[in-house]
């Protein structure tokens, strides 16, 4: 175990006691509020929520994260025994700041649309020598584990377009495509509770229990959310990445898994980077 990971690993029980004084006083903030106007009790409830996150911004753990994802790029490793330095993220061979904001993007490579996450297992696959089913066997942490190395190496790419303008490019034709499809799938509605994206993400003033649901058709709300994943969510003691988003979102709608870099998730992602262009990334962000 290197000590960055060691670190991260240290890093995780330490939120507790903040979280629960944190949880605390948002439970105080809402008992307080019951005998208001509903309007009032949501107002103050989603102030003590605002007021949760500041206390724990200035130590979000995803920077512990982000190093080890640094050393993990920058180690030979695999097959190959070679580093990820000379990965192609969009803006040439080895260039990583800035590319974040950019993706998902199409890679005349492999002929198609690729976001961050996809790239970085290509980048692993074809210059590392890794083989794909093991790079993707389990890209996403269980609560309170250390991060995965796909979660790391996350972590570093996007950590490395802090400020940069959100620029997902729709100039080639697959590009378009893929904002196309993923615009249908953010409407489709299907499964056991006949839901979509849009059931949760597509009016204003929705909530789920203190959550509220960001209106992902408008652009300050998409650029808001784009640009804070990958985030470190603290109720889980793990860093999420925008891929594990897409997932877990199919999972609460009942939806049939969705697969690590699919097509779907991917279209998906791109409808949501073209909705959130002309904000600044600001991930890894912090969740609830």
């Amino acid at each position: 175990m290197t000590k960055a990971r060691h670190s991260a690993s240290a890093r995780h029980t330490r939120p507790a006691a903040p979280l629960a004084a944190s949880l605390a006083a948002v439970a105080m903030a809402a008992f307080a509020t019951m005998g208001a106007s509903p309007s009032m009790a949501a107002d103050s409830t989603a102030d003590a929520i605002a007021q949760y996150r500041q206390m724990l911004a200035d130590g979000n753990p995803a920077e512990l994260i982000e190093m080890r994802g640094e050393e993990l790029w920058k180690t030979p490793r695999g097959p190959n025994n070679v580093a990820l330095t000379q990965c192609d993220l969009g803006l040439g061979a080895g260039v990583v700041k800035g590319a974040y904001a950019q993706l998902p993007r199409y890679f005349p490579d492999v002929h198609r649309v690729q976001d961050a996450e996809s790239r970085i297992v290509e980048c692993m696959v074809t210059l590392q020598g890794f083989k794909r089913e093991d790079v993707i066997k389990q890209p996403f942490s269980k609560e309170g584990q250390d991060p995965t190395d796909l979660e790391s190496l996350t972590a570093y790419v996007a950590g490395l377009s802090r400020g940069e303008t959100i620029r997902v490019p729709q100039s080639h034709k697959e590009e378009k495509d893929a904002y196309a499809r993923g615009q249908k799938l953010f409407y489709y509605r299907a499964g056991p509770y006949d839901f979509s994206c849009a059931s949760c993400h597509g009016a204003d003033d929705k909530r789920i229990r203190l959550q509220d649901l960001p209106n992902l058709t408008k652009p300050a709300a998409a650029r808001q959310a784009f640009a804070t994943w990958p985030g470190y969510r603290v109720s889980q003691g793990a860093l999420r990445t925008i891929q594990w988003r897409m997932y877990d979102c199919f999972r609460q709608q009942r939806m049939p898994e969705l697969n690590y870099g699919s097509q779907a998730s991917i279209d998906l992602i791109t409808f949501l980077g073209v909705m959130a262009n002309g904000g600044k990334m600001d991930a890894p962000g912090l969740k609830r």
